[in-house]
C-alpha cells in the first residue's frame, strides 16, 4: 500500500513538468527498491535501502519544492494540483518511514 500510494502521488506530482526529471527519477527509483523489499521478504538489506531511500527523498523533495516553486501568483489548476500532490507525498513520507521501520524491526533488524 505504501508503494502504491507514493507511486500515485509521484505520478500526479510530475503531471505539470514543473519539477525537473531528477524529482521523478529519485522517487521512482526508491519505489523500485521498495518493490524489491516487498518481493524479498527475508532481506534486511532491501528494506534498509528502501528506508534510507525514503529518508533521502524527504530531503530532496524539500529541495525540489523550495527551488522550483513558481514565483508568480498565476497558478493553473494543473500546477496547483501537481504542487499539492508533491507536498502531500512529502508530508506522507515520514509516516511511511515509520511503517517501513516497523517492517524492518519485524524482519529482525536492530
Amino acid at each position: 500500500a505504501i508503494i502504491l500510494v507514493h507511486w500515485l502521488l509521484t505520478m500526479w506530482g510530475c503531471m505539470n513538468y514543473m519539477f525537473p526529471a531528477s524529482y521523478a527519477w529519485g522517487n521512482f527509483s526508491v519505489l523500485a527498491v521498495g518493490i524489491w523489499a516487498v518481493v524479498q521478504r527475508d532481506s534486511l538489506d532491501a528494506i534498509m535501502m528502501f528506508l534510507t531511500g525514503l529518508l533521502l527523498t524527504v530531503l530532496t523533495d524539500i529541495i525540489h519544492i523550495c527551488v522550483f516553486y513558481p514565483q508568480n501568483d498565476y497558478f493553473t489548476d494543473v500546477k496547483r494540483f501537481s504542487i499539492g500532490m508533491a507536498i502531500f507525498s512529502l508530508l506522507l513520507k515520514p509516516v511511511s518511514c515509520y511503517f517501513v521501520y516497523r517492517m524492518y524491526r519485524e524482519r529482525g533488524g536492530e
